[in-house]
């Protein structure tokens, strides 16, 4: 039985000016699925990212997260209902420390209205405590918990990568967005960023990455949808892709706009 669909774009488009970075792009993403989106460098797949999350807007087509349409929808409005994602160059506070940095990504808490304050205290306490015991064990689970109280400006560029996926798991997604998760990070930490990505897809949360590290792609993903010149080139296993001559050419050939 085929999974259930979470993410689905239909006929995606994006003009700047006069060019179309974007063009009539679709994907479905399965429950539980890792998707790998690759491609050569121009095809679009920052820009698809960019839409998907809400960044940016659409110039056509349509977006569902969990058969709603969120097509018109701001990018906090999608994170508020399921969808997160990740840069390639992490934005972490870098004077604030990193309990500091995961607290931040807190969703809805009773504490950012001005009169709860004064009539539930009690209420906000237990939320910080809360919200404070996930984030330990989140920082935990990406291995810089014994760094929480320093400041985020310590971390190498891998570990900048690690917080990034704990803070997104503040707001308990169900899709996250990894743009480039293995970019500038040592092979070491990489293990460890693949393992923590395995870890939370065990956990039921579905991620599409866009990776230019294609050992990564294929440990990782059991379907990959290519982009060249802003459209669907191919789309298949690690194995088919590998093969494709299609694809084979778009890198070799430098097909991308």
């Amino acid at each position: 039985m085929a999974a259930e669909t979470v993410l689905e774009a239909q006929g995606l488009t994006k003009r700047f000016g006069g060019v179309a970075a974007v063009n009539g792009m679709s994907l479905s993403v399965g429950k539980g699925e890792i998707l790998g989106l690759i491609g050569p460098n121009g095809a679009g797949k920052t820009t698809m990212f960019d839409l998907l999350a809400g960044s940016v807007g659409v110039s056509a087509g349509t977006i569902r997260l969990m058969g709603r349409d969120i097509t018109g929808e701001p990018a906090h409005k999608r994170l508020a209902g399921g969808m997160a994602r990740t840069f390639q160059i992490p934005r972490p506070f870098p004077e604030l420390t990193l309990l500091e940095n995961m607290l931040i990504a807190r969703q809805a808490q009773t504490g950012e209205r001005l009169w709860a304050n004064f009539t539930a205290p009690r209420r906000i306490a237990a939320e910080e405590a809360a919200a404070k015991e996930k984030a330990l064990g989140l920082l935990d689970l990406v291995a810089l918990r014994r760094l929480a109280d320093e400041p985020a400006r310590v971390l190498s560029g891998g570990q900048r990568k690690l917080l990034e996926l704990a803070r997104v798991m503040m707001a308990d997604p169900k899709v996250i967005l990894l743009d480039e998760p293995a970019a500038g990070v040592n092979p070491a930490l990489l293990e460890v960023l693949i393992a923590r990505i395995q870890e939370i897809n065990a956990s039921g949360v579905t991620f599409v990455l866009i990776e230019h590290n294609i050992d990564m792609v294929s440990r990782l993903c059991s379907r990959i949808v290519v982009m060249a010149q802003g459209a669907l080139l191919f789309q298949g296993r690690p194995d088919e892709v590998a093969r494709e001559p299609r694809v084979i050419e778009a890198y070799l050939g430098g097909s991308g706009a």
